[in-house]
């Protein structure tokens, strides 16, 4: 895999500090946030939709 221990963990931490400030991180943890449950939500969505195609072409099939 990638093969990050604790200490490049730590590494690269430190470099996003830098690049975006301290002030910036809380809004950009907060925005990854948002984007991760809009994923899931949408992903839940379009399996809640194929499944009820799936019981829509079941109940035609039956007649």
């Amino acid at each position: 895999m990638l093969g990050l221990g604790p200490t490049e963990l730590l590494i690269v931490l430190f470099i996003v500090l830098l690049l975006f400030g301290a002030k910036r991180l809380p809004e950009l943890a907060r925005g990854l946030g948002q984007s991760i449950v809009n994923f899931k939500s949408s992903m839940n969505t379009e399996s809640n939709d194929d499944e009820e195609k799936g019981e829509t072409n079941d109940s035609s099939r039956k007649m």
